[in-house]
């Protein structure tokens, strides 16, 4: 399967700052890909090196199997953009502005605009300009989905959105990638990503630190376990596990940080009576700060 992504030691430089450092990455059809890292880790200047918006340094982007600089409007009119901080007509309503953009992209109106318009509860027809902050996310939402993209590359696309908004918007990924188009996501709210990505990709100071399918890398995040015990238990008894750290024992209640399979805990607390467990599940911002405090040096 050829990827719908493939980036070959994409390298920016802006004069003597680093944008992003030998980026190799493949997405693939039907994949939704989360790009994870905080503000100024790269990913606006690796979306733009996809969008031809900038050149790189050296290295190189293929995107839908073409340079996007030589494939021209035929490679963009395939992708849906939206913008981290959308730039749109606020002179125009928001009907006006879908039409435009669904003649440059090759259709005879709007698209799908009107429908995804209703499910946002969008109103196009007030002036961008004397829309609220949310609503103009909502325009740029749409403006994206509106020609149904075999690409969407998305920068930050719920910034703005109320929390049903938001939920909307995940029902609006999940349809692109039943129907076998790719989206890739850039994002700082983690939450988000672990809601609707199947891979993730972390960026730190421009370079990407790991690229693992999200149940593979939660794998191995940090997971925190309470093991209740009818009666004491030897702290020594568990501390010296595999994968077990920060082993507390109070009485009958133990609790401990593992690392991966909880199997070797499991079975050493079999050999008492249990009386209850609490698992606080591994989630992807444990393993984002993991990252982030150095961990990832080393992957």
């Amino acid at each position: 399967m050829e990827p719908v992504i493939r980036l070959e030691g994409l390298t920016k430089y802006y004069r003597k700052n680093l944008g992003v450092d030998g980026l190799d990455l493949e997405v693939y059809p039907g994949e939704v890909f989360g790009y994870l890292g905080p503000n100024g880790a790269g990913k606006t200047t690796t979306i733009r090196l996809l969008l031809d918006l900038i050149r790189p340094t050296s290295g190189r982007a293929l995107v839908l199997g073409q340079d996007p600089r030589s494939g021209g409007p035929a490679v963009r009119r395939q992708i849906g953009y939206l913008a981290g901080d959308p730039a749109l007509y606020r002179k125009m309503t928001g009907r006006q502005l879908l039409v435009h953009l669904g003649h440059r992209r090759g259709l005879d109106g709007p698209g799908s605009a009107e429908a995804l318009a209703d499910r946002f509860e969008l109103d196009l027809d007030r002036p961008i300009g004397d829309l609220s902050r949310g609503n103009r996310q909502k325009v740029a939402v749409v403006q994206a989905f509106m020609h149904s993209p075999r690409l969407l590359v998305l920068d930050e696309p719920t910034s703005g959105l109320d929390p049903l908004m938001q939920r909307e918007f995940y029902r609006l990924v999940a349809e692109a990638k039943a129907e076998g188009r790719t989206v890739f996501l850039s994002s700082h709210v983690l939450g988000e990503v672990e809601r609707i990505a199947d891979r993730v990709g972390i960026v730190r100071e421009g370079r990407l630190v790991v690229v693992e399918g999200l149940e593979a890398l939660k794998a191995k995040a940090l997971r925190r376990l309470e093991i209740h015990f009818a009666g004491p238990v030897p702290a020594g008894e568990f501390a010296a596990l595999p994968g077990v750290q920060d082993v507390v024992v109070e009485d009958g209640l133990l609790t401990a940080t593992t690392v991966g399979s909880i199997d070797a805990l499991v079975k050493a607390a079999a050999r008492h009576e249990v009386v209850n467990v609490v698992s606080h599940e591994a989630d992807l911002e444990d393993l984002f700060l993991r990252y982030y405090e150095g961990a990832g040096d080393a992957a």
